[in-house]
């Protein structure tokens, strides 16, 4: 997950810490963008026991998926990311607008990840 220097800086925060100390623990940098690093033995260390352990104050990208730029882009990219996300097709309905916004969101956010 790559992380904006306002999730940086909340993560730290909700965790007590100073943002460099967090980002020394649990960020690295690739191509002057930061990235939590991944455990070996799970997808993100904050996840546990089927939770999201920094919940209130969640990277932008964990908190905008599904709906990044990519997934909504075409029914295909959306159908193979319901192949592997359970929540995907539960719960309430999300209006298209919504998803776009939350995709539109992510794009401002990452500009470097979603390059014009």
């Amino acid at each position: 997950m790559y992380l904006t220097e306002g999730d940086l800086a909340r993560a730290a925060e909700f965790l007590g810490m100073k943002p460099k100390a967090f980002e020394r623990k649990f960020v690295y940098r690739t191509r002057n963008l930061r990235r939590l690093r991944i455990p070996r033995v799970a997808h993100c260390q904050f996840l546990k026991d089927g939770g999201c352990s920094i919940h209130p104050a969640k990277p932008t990208q964990c908190r905008a998926f599904p709906f990044w730029p990519e997934v909504v882009k075409t029914p295909k990219a959306w159908k193979k990311t319901a192949s592997f996300c359970p929540g995907i097709g539960k719960g309430p309905l999300v209006r298209i607008r919504t998803m776009r916004e939350v995709a539109e969101e992510m794009r401002a956010a990452q500009p470097r990840l979603y390059p014009e």
